[in-house]
């Protein structure tokens, strides 16, 4: 079962704005009207030690203090609303939960994601508010793929609105040009498992893992208008648009920028070796 922490955020940060608000409205000013009533009758209210200043703390306690509702809503409204300003429109931090991204993610890096790259969008309704700018071929993109639209995945944006992507015998070809791919090494251990570095754009490259025993799952296919085709870098070990097809605008999230820990499990000990941006 997923938790929807962006609508659990968003009714907590509602519901205590509200009762703040309401309090402040139509309650605050009685409580302050008493409270003044209260400083009248003990005239030494403020003097530390004199019986005034004891009689007006039990008596401003009993008849003038704020309603533990509106205590708990003044005090978690602020904080809560700055993380959910800051998940929702800034950066967000996210866990790899699979190996489908691998060599560039591995299982427990935690990554943050940027939230405006590609435009500003409302919690729980991912309207876009502000549009920003576009996903390239290469960005590496968090967002709700089409057969499970209330979980997160992750993989990198190999064809964009209007591309024709085609895969032949595991080779990536973009618009006709197959897309550069130099060989760096085997995997130790395992069998024609093979990293390289690939360039889906000019200037910039990033690593892919091919399993050379694994069956050739070719391709072609035209990016649909408002869609993009995405691939994960373990070529041969990642549910992806092959399987379940395009991304729409509309399902974007954000794009991954940077790992900034790996922590694999609750008994391992957090590292920070792999920490910095993503290519």
């Amino acid at each position: 079962m997923n938790i929807d922490l962006p609508l659990i955020l968003t009714v907590i940060v509602g519901a205590s704005g509200a009762v703040w608000l309401i309090d402040s409205l139509l309650f605050a000013s009685a409580r302050s009207a008493r409270l003044a009533e209260l400083q009248k009758r003990y005239p030494r209210w403020n003097e530390t030690e004199s019986a005034d200043a004891k009689l007006f703390i039990e008596s401003a306690s009993r008849e003038a203090a704020d309603p533990v509702v509106v205590e708990y809503a003044k005090s978690f409204f602020p904080v809560l609303a700055f993380v959910l300003v800051l998940r929702s429109f800034l950066y967000e931090p996210f866990q790899i939960p699979s190996s489908s991204m691998v060599p560039t993610l591995q299982v427990g890096d935690y990554i943050l994601v940027n939230k405006y790259r590609y435009g500003l969008r409302l919690p729980v309704t991912r309207t876009k508010v502000w549009d920003v700018s576009s996903p390239k071929r290469g960005d590496v993109m968090v967002f709700y793929p089409p057969h499970a639209n209330d979980q997160y995945y992750i993989k990198r944006v190999i064809g964009v609105p209007g591309d024709r992507v085609q895969y032949r015998n595991k080779q990536l070809t973009v618009n006709g040009q197959m897309v550069p791919r130099e060989w760096l090494t085997d995997v130790p251990g395992a069998r024609r498992i093979q990293i390289g570095l690939e360039e889906p754009r000019e200037g910039r490259s990033h690593l892919v893992q091919i399993d050379q025993l694994r069956p050739v799952r070719d391709f072609s296919v035209v990016v649909r208008p408002g869609h993009y085709f995405m691939m994960g870098d373990n070529r041969d070990n990642s549910s992806d648009s092959r399987v379940w097809g395009q991304v729409p605008e509309r399902d974007i999230v954000g794009e991954a920028v940077a790992i900034w820990m790996h922590w694999e499990s609750l008994f391992s000990i957090p590292s920070f070796e792999r920490a910095g941006g993503l290519h």
